[in-house]
Order: C-alpha cells, then sequence, then structure tokens
C-alpha cells in the first residue's frame, strides 16, 4: 500500500474487463457517478462510426453523463490497429489525468489493453508471398484450415483468434514463419509500457448461466432496437466483406437482411457465437496475472472504491 499511496491520485487508472455482456459498461459508468471519471472504451467494433446498435456502444446519455473516449474514432473500411489503440489511448489518458479525474477503461477486447499498457512488439514486416500463400490455402480448404494451423504452432493465439479472422490468423502465423517464434510469445514480451500509471485491473467473472442469460437478453435487445436496420444501411454504404462487417451480430444482421436466414436463426446463431467469443476472452484475461477478479459488479465496485481510498 505505500507504493500505491505514494502515487499521486491523478496518475491512478482503473481498467475493467472481462467478458462480452458481463455487466463492465454499467460499472464503469457506476464508478464514474462516484468519482471524477473519464471512460476509455477498449472495444475493437466501437471505434467505427455507424456500428451502434450490435457494438452495444453506450447511449448518447450516457456519453453527455460521462465523457467517453475512443469511440467513433474511424470510419468501417478504414484501418484501425491494436497498435492505433494505444496511441489514442495513451494520449486520452494523459489528457484526463491532466484535468485531475480518473481514466476508467473498460471493455473485452484483450489486444487493445495489453497494448496500452504493456505495448507491442514491431513484428516482422509482412511478407506478400507468405500471406498470399496462405490466403490460397483458406481459399480451397477454409478458413479452419489454417485455424488448425495455428493453433498447432500458437495454441494461444488461437484461442483467441476467430476462426472466421481470416486477417488476424494469417498475421500469426506470417509472425511464426518469419521469426520461428509464436506470436503470444513476442505480446509477453511487450515494448514500451505504459509509465507514470498504477493500475487497478477489475475482471468481472459472472457463472456461465447468468452470461448466457445477460447474451440472450442483450441479443433480443439488439435486435428489437433495429440492429437488421442498421446493418442495411452499412451495406448501403460498404462492401459487406469489410471486417468489421463481419463481426458477431453483424453477420446474423446481414443474413436476415439478405432474407437468408429469419431474426429467431439469426438471434440463436448470435447467441451460440456470443458464448464461443466469450470463452476466448476469459481464456485470454486469466492469462494476465495482473487482473483481480470478481464474481459480482458490486463486489468489484466496493473492492475498487477500497483501493482508491
Amino acid at each position: 500500500m505505500d507504493g500505491v499511496a505514494a502515487v499521486a491520485p491523478e496518475r491512478r487508472l482503473v481498467a475493467i474487463v472481462g467478458p462480452t455482456a458481463s455487466g463492465k459498461s454499467a460499472l464503469a459508468l457506476s464508478l464514474a457517478r462516484e468519482v471524477p471519471a473519464e471512460i476509455v472504451s477498449c472495444d475493437s467494433l466501437q471505434v467505427y462510426r455507424g456500428l451502434d446498435i450490435g457494438s452495444a456502444k453506450p447511449t448518447l446519455a450516457e456519453r453527455r453523463a460521462v465523457p467517453h473516449h475512443l469511440i467513433d474514432v474511424v470510419d468501417p473500411d478504414q484501418d484501425f490497429s491494436a497498435a492505433d489503440y494505444a496511441r489514442l489511448a495513451r494520449a486520452a489518458l494523459r489528457e484526463i489525468s491532466a484535468r485531475g479525474r480518473l481514466p476508467i477503461v473498460v471493455g473485452g477486447t484483450g489486444l487493445y489493453l495489453r497494448a496500452l499498457l504493456r505495448g507491442l512488439f514491431a513484428g516482422p514486416s509482412r511478407d506478400a508471398q507468405v500471406r498470399e500463400r496462405l490466403e490460397k490455402v483458406a481459399a480451397r480448404r477454409g478458413d479452419a484450415s489454417l485455424h488448425r494451423l495455428l493453433a498447432r504452432v500458437d495454441p494461444a493465439a488461437a484461442a483467441r483468434i476467430e476462426v472466421r479472422d481470416r486477417v488476424r490468423v494469417i498475421r500469426a502465423l506470417e509472425v511464426w514463419r518469419a521469426s520461428g517464434r509464436p506470436l503470444t510469445a513476442h505480446h509477453r514480451e511487450g515494448a514500451e509500457p505504459l509509465a507514470g500509471y498504477v493500475s487497478l485491473v477489475a475482471g468481472l467473472a459472472p457463472s456461465r448461466e447468468a452470461l448466457r442469460a445477460a447474451v440472450e437478453a442483450r441479443t433480443r435487445a439488439m435486435f428489437e432496437a433495429g440492429l437488421v436496420d442498421e446493418v442495411r444501411g452499412l451495406l448501403a454504404r460498404y462492401p459487406a466483406t469489410l471486417r468489421p462487417l463481419g463481426a458477431i451480430g453483424y453477420r446474423e444482421a446481414a443474413a436476415v437482411a439478405r432474407g437468408e436466414w429469419t431474426v429467431d436463426q439469426a438471434q440463436r446463431d448470435m447467441v451460440k457465437d456470443t458464448m464461443r467469443y466469450a470463452k476466448r476472452q476469459s481464456t485470454w484475461f486469466r492469462h494476465q496475472e495482473d487482473v483481480r477478479w470478481f464474481e459480482s459488479a458490486e463486489e468489484a465496485r466496493g473492492a475498487t472504491f477500497d483501493w482508491l481510498a
């Protein structure tokens, strides 16, 4: 505690992590209503303009009540990397701290949080020939074949990267081919960790039953709020092959928009895929040694206030 007490209050940082639909955003808003704070989103979909309902962005009222950062940063057809996130999020932290407020980082994109707190390794440069060969393998044998290869050489990366995410699977394999070491090993080493902050990383870990109930309720609410119409609007402006439009929720809603699925089918598939994604998120964060886990948001809230006292 002596080390914590020696750090100026404006240099503290709270991060709230865990699987999707576990209550992270609600907890962050609850904390921000009690202490002078601003929220920094750590979500790889919320950075995109126009992806509102399916990314579970905070409402405009919530964003007016508590300042939010790293939301609506780029258009869906613009590239945005973990390195971009770390650069912008660190700038936001400095601005928030300069105002004498507490930064609360909240979200479930583990790689973004690692990039923010620990930095990223530079990595080998892209190899067009290797990428072309891997693309041909995927086209001929399917994305699952590439993912199985990744699982053999880097099980930890395969556990957190979705089978359909061909871009990230290929990058992980490219790094392994170029360096002889798995991507996960490079990430563990990191580069240029965040300096000048003492942080509490609070993880929410509800029971699987509670999480599934929350996922089902949120999925229904998203469709009732107009997710299919949101996707129709996006598809009118952007190609369906864009990576953000292949994310969970957006691909199911797109199938409804094309008349391929009913809403019930889409919701069932979305719940199934979301639960799989939640498992990958939990696996990722469980490998982070600095996360303090809590079964309920109320427990995490109390521990956070104790840490801030």
